[in-house]
């Protein structure tokens, strides 16, 4: 929006020339998010305490966590909304890798909103039913896959890469669409079962979201692109503008949710943040990379999936509680050590994903 009327008066004020900087307009990103958050937090968490809108912790988890037990919820509904003013104030709003994002972000946003809202206000302890709860996730999914895979131009857009290797890629064809599928509502679930300690979740989706945004910004220029080796996708350049605005809008929620947390952010919050981040992955073609540098996202779901699959065969369980942050709070680790050893993973995770942009 403020990009049309900063791109239209340039011709009259030629300092308004500076709004074509894509790398302006990230940084731009950035502030505008976090100055919303860091705004409109108090209010917000203010209002979720008058109106009693307060999680309530299952009785079988750590004991520590029965403190937390009305802790105002919900408050990812503040991230999208800084995400999705962001986005549309600096972004390219002709782009349709902008729109893909955003469309993706906002319908996962209301799959965990309606299920948020099910479990606090009207207190169904079940919220909305899974069978639901993935048929909306499907239909987002697919809708999205569908539209990526029948829009693509370029072979490259429908490839495959692996890291490492620069000349390996492989045509994926109507498969392009299952994976796409897969990647968003398996990341989007992924971030949501690391959401269960104070900022577990929200710092690696901040350090992913902010490669992803690099990645992003390399795969739109055509001399980075062709520098590094990497695929050349037109117009996903301008994905940096809304990855800045996650960065942005999750460093502002975490200055409200770091331990001992006054929010959190929901399944409104966790289910778009995370299919966010794997339908920028998809559309910079850096699904392996990604799924990298989500490593712990993968290692919390790895857990649950194996947690399950031991009870059902063996009826014994692998941890003491999954998903796996919980096993070591049970171990014996205070909260604060289990988030922080995550964090420092997801660093490493990260810096080993962007060093793949070189090593080939």
């Amino acid at each position: 929006m403020l990009f049309w009327l900063a791109d239209y008066f340039s011709q009259y004020v030629s300092a308004l020339q500076v709004f074509k900087y894509l790398t302006f307009r990230g940084i731009l990103g950035v502030l505008t998010s976090l100055t919303i958050c860091l705004v409109f937090g108090p209010y917000m968490i203010k209002k979720l305490n008058y109106h009693q809108i307060g999680q309530t912790i299952r009785s079988d988890g750590p004991e520590s966590h029965l403190s937390k037990s009305g802790t105002p919820t919900m408050g990812g509904a503040l991230i999208l909304v800084a995400i999705v003013i962001s986005t549309l104030l600096w972004g390219d709003l002709q782009n349709k890798h902008v729109w893909v994002v955003l469309f993706v972000t906002m319908m996962f946003g209301g799959v965990g909103w309606v299920d948020d809202y099910r479990k606090v206000i009207e207190k169904n302890s079940v919220g909305l039913p899974a069978r639901w709860k993935y048929f909306w996730q499907s239909v987002a999914g697919l809708g999205a896959a569908i539209f990526l895979y029948t829009q693509a131009v370029l072979p490259a857009e429908t490839q495959l890469f692996l890291p490492f290797f620069k000349d390996v890629a492989w045509d994926l064809g109507i498969f392009y669409i299952v994976l796409t599928y897969f990647v968003i509502v398996g990341s989007s679930n992924a971030v949501n079962l690391t959401d269960g300690l104070d900022g577990l979740a929200i710092l690696p989706s901040v350090m992913v979201g902010g490669a992803l945004g690099i990645i992003a910004y390399i795969t739109g220029n055509v001399e980075f692109s062709g520098y590094l080796l990497v695929p050349y996708i037109p117009g996903t350049g301008e994905l940096l503008v809304f990855c800045g605005a996650m960065v942005g809008a999750g460093l502002g929620f975490l200055w409200f949710n770091t331990y001992p947390a006054q929010v959190f952010m929901g399944d409104v919050g966790a289910l778009a943040l995370g299919a966010a981040l794997g339908v920028v992955a998809v559309m910079t073609r850096h699904e392996i990379v990604f799924f990298i540098m989500g490593g712990v996202f993968v290692m919390e779901t790895v857990s649950v999936i194996l947690q399950v699959a031991s009870f059902k065969l063996t009826g014994k369980r692998i941890f003491r509680m999954a998903p796996i942050h919980h096993h070591f709070e049970l171990k014996g680790w205070p909260e604060p050590r289990v988030i922080v050893r995550f964090w420092i993973i997801t660093v490493m995770l990260v810096l080993f994903g962007l060093a793949t942009l070189k090593l080939r």
